[in-house]
């Protein structure tokens, strides 16, 4: 355990997030490293074990929207997997009340016996975002990380989010290219692009937190089945 914290510790700390590691919030990370491995081992979950790269990939790359979000907001995690970036930010942010939502209910197995374990306000959710009219402009911001690109992304994502809010994407160096062919589709679901937030990740790579604001009511017709938002985005 103290190894596993030492790394992340080190890792946080050259990712300009130290204060992220310290105390118990640490603990819990070194917890979550140790759970997602031996879960891992069952039920596959990440191609990522080696603890610092979990810790740079996995951890730090889920916090770098932490402060894109607004104090005591509801969340939806759209397509957060194994619980990334739901798990780290419940972590740093206990003032936030996420849904992690996946498709795949497997993993949401080891998200939700996370939260019990690391006493997290985390509620899972298996289901497909377009499927969830329940859901339909009740949370605060949407986040999602590594789930498409960012027209077809929307489509799944600015639905969930009440006017108002904020849906903030979190993407990799294709992150400026994919918001120019999603343009037109955040204006016709009722958003606008707000921040642009381009820089590297250390040997993550580059990094575009992509924020937009909801700024009308998503149209009824929106989102339409998965099957159409592929074959035609916005």
């Amino acid at each position: 355990m103290n190894d596993t914290l030492s790394i992340i510790q080190n890792v946080f700390a050259e990712c300009g997030i130290p204060q992220y590691a310290d105390g118990e919030k640490g603990e819990k990370f070194a917890i979550l490293f140790e759970e997602l491995i031996a879960f891992n081992s069952i039920t596959n979950v990440t191609a990522i074990t080696e603890c610092e790269d979990v810790a740079l990939r996995h951890f730090a790359d889920s916090l770098t929207a932490v402060d894109k979000i607004p104090v005591g907001a509801s969340v939806i995690d759209v397509g957060c997997g194994g619980g990334f970036p739901t798990l780290p930010l419940a972590i740093v942010r206990p003032d936030l009340a996420i849904t992690a939502l996946d498709s795949t209910a497997k993993k949401l197995v080891f998200v939700e016996s996370m939260a019990k374990k690391l006493s997290l306000d985390v509620k899972t959710l298996a289901a497909r975002a377009e499927e969830i009219p329940e859901c339909r402009e009740s949370f605060d911001v949407a986040t999602s990380r590594a789930v498409a690109r960012m027209n077809l992304l929307t489509e799944l994502c600015l639905p969930l989010v009440k006017v108002g809010g904020l849906f903030v994407a979190m993407k990799g160096a294709s992150g400026r290219e994919e918001l120019a062919e999603a343009e037109n589709g955040i204006v016709k679901l009722g958003g606008k692009v707000t921040d642009v937030d381009a820089f590297t990740l250390q040997s993550a790579g580059e990094r575009v937190i992509i924020t937009v604001e909801k700024i009308s009511q998503t149209p009824p017709a929106y989102p339409r089945p998965w099957g159409k938002i592929k074959k035609k985005p916005l």
